[in-house]
């Protein structure tokens, strides 16, 4: 990993930025500001969405039935008004839009709803995202105008599903992976140079309109510090960068920092196994670790202490008082009680297996190896000898079940959709706990708004007493934005983020130049 400019270096390329009046020649140089340059961190696997693209919308090539506003309820994008449930809540029918084309100039109508659902479900068809959609049991078409999905059980946030990109019905007779990636969104792909940058172009056939931004150029950058060296060097116009790479370009001229809040968790998780999935030693680290301290301290402010997969950007559900008091003393009597004690090394042990775990993040992110190296630390303090590794993720994947992860995710939208994958019975570490089990069952059949939050403070009251994982801190996003246009609007960000996702550019199609 490459060092950062010295601090000399850095502050003359930002005077040299910075002198130029409002706004400052954009990455491109285009003068009418129709083109924008954006870093990203990862370059997705795919632009299919039923292989996991812009899984919670606004991914600039595709449309769902339905987008997220920035205050997180949901508006109406193919369809024409909001879903409307059934009675039993089994089932909820769509009325469709009828002024939509795809990029190709085909028209949108039902069958294409039809076809991209039935493709999801399809075990055939290899859909990524199939497991998300557990719950759903089929899809069909009422009339020219009108769909109806169908559940296996009433699912209140199953709506907020319903932002999946749609794909033209013609377009299965390929394979998912082989697709061309045409959709009905604001732009359309033109160019794309795997490991190097994604190239779209303003869709002038767009229901809403043609954006005023005409091209936009994503070039990825795995690596943070690489990231913000670029940004200085004015390659582009747009980056996500952790706040203490962001902080040098604060009351620059020409440039924005800004901070979103967000419901992307960051936590260990701790799978089944002698050590890691033992009660007393998950009770242990939870009260072990130094919330306040890791927010303060490594996030520089930026994010907020959590104890539970509900954070306090989900205030009507956000239960307070289900915490772990930082509590050095208690947990070393926890962990003795317990029968793990200290070894002559500091390590603890019981019956002859030692406090000893691995655990992955993945290389290049500054933010996890941070707090990755500071959990570890905490839990050195207490006799834990946590074993750090910074891997690619095509290392991580198989090892989930075996190793810690300093895991990510989470969505503003639905608490069901924060906690239910990693907490409920069947999540990858395989933790399991029957009253949270029961808590999440209810929170995800139950309609009515007040019984739904009952039911979540019982989950966060219930998965308190016992964890399955150290739950961290909600971090906030930080960006650098080079001011040269106007729309952009803040939100609470999901954990998928960036100029591809939310973020800044979740809008990008209403920006205009200055």
């Amino acid at each position: 990993m490459r060092s950062l400019l010295p601090p000399l270096v850095l502050i003359s390329v930002l005077t040299v930025a910075g002198c130029t009046g409002t706004t400052t020649p954009n990455a491109e140089n285009s003068a009418d500001g129709s083109a924008i340059v954006l870093a990203d961190s990862a370059e997705p696997a795919t632009l299919n969405p039923l292989l996991g693209y812009g899984r919670d919308g606004v991914s600039k090539v595709y449309d769902g039935l339905f987008e997220h506003r920035a205050d997180r309820s949901l508006r109406p994008q193919l369809a024409e008004d909001l879903p409307k449930p059934a009675a039993d809540g089994l089932s909820w029918t769509v009325r469709l839009r009828g002024d939509v084309k795809f990029s190709d100039g085909s028209a949108f109508g039902p069958e294409d709803v039809v076809a991209t659902y039935r493709a999801l479900l399809d075990p055939a068809a290899g859909a990524s995202e199939r497991s998300r959609y557990e719950g759903l049991t089929g899809v069909e078409q009422l009339d020219v105008r009108t769909v109806r999905f169908t559940l296996a059980k009433s699912w209140a946030a199953f709506p907020h599903l319903l932002t999946l990109g749609v794909l033209s019905s013609e377009s299965f007779s390929v394979p998912l992976k082989d697709m061309l990636p045409v959709g009905t969104g604001p732009f359309k792909v033109t160019e794309w140079r795997k490991g190097d940058r994604l190239i779209l172009e303003s869709n002038p056939k767009h229901f809403a309109g043609e954006p005023k931004i005409r091209k936009v150029t994503v070039v990825f950058v795995p690596d943070d510090n690489t990231r913000a060296q670029r940004m200085q060097a004015g390659e582009f116009d747009g980056a996500e960068l952790p706040q203490r790479l962001a902080q040098p370009f604060t009351g620059t001229s020409g440039m924005r920092v800004v901070t979103h809040r967000s419901t992307d968790l960051r936590a260990v998780t701790l799978p089944s196994g002698p050590v890691t999935g033992d009660p007393a030693m998950r009770m242990a680290l939870n009260h072990a670790v130094n919330r306040k301290g890791l927010v303060d301290n490594l996030l520089g402010g930026k994010g907020s202490a959590a104890a539970t997969p509900i954070p306090d950007t989900m205030p009507e559900f956000y239960d307070p008082t289900a915490a772990f008091a930082y509590d050095k003393v208690q947990t070393e009597l926890m962990l003795e009680q317990a029968g793990w004690v200290r070894g002559a090394d500091g390590v603890r042990a019981r019956n002859g297996v030692p406090a000893r775990f691995t655990l992955m993040y993945p290389i290049g992110d500054v933010v996890r190896a941070d707090l990755s190296t500071a959990f570890a630390a905490d839990a050195r303090a207490i006799g834990v000898d946590v074993q750090l590794a910074g891997l690619s993720w095509e290392a991580i994947t198989p090892r989930l079940g075996a190793d810690a992860l300093l895991y990510g995710g989470g969505t503003p939208f639905d608490p069901d959709l924060t906690a239910y994958p990693p907490l409920h019975t069947g999540n990858p570490w395989g933790y399991a706990n029957t009253q949270v089990d029961a808590a999440l069952d209810a929170g995800r059949t139950l309609l009515d708004p007040a019984q739904r939050v009952a039911a979540y403070r019982q989950f966060q009251q219930a998965y308190v007493v016992s964890p399955g994982m150290a739950v961290l801190a909600a971090v906030q996003h930080t960006y650098v934005l080079r001011d040269n246009w106007t729309g952009y609007q803040e939100v609470v960000d999901p954990h998928a983020h960036g100029p591809l996702a939310w973020g800044p550019w979740w809008n990008l199609e209403k920006w205009a130049a200055r």
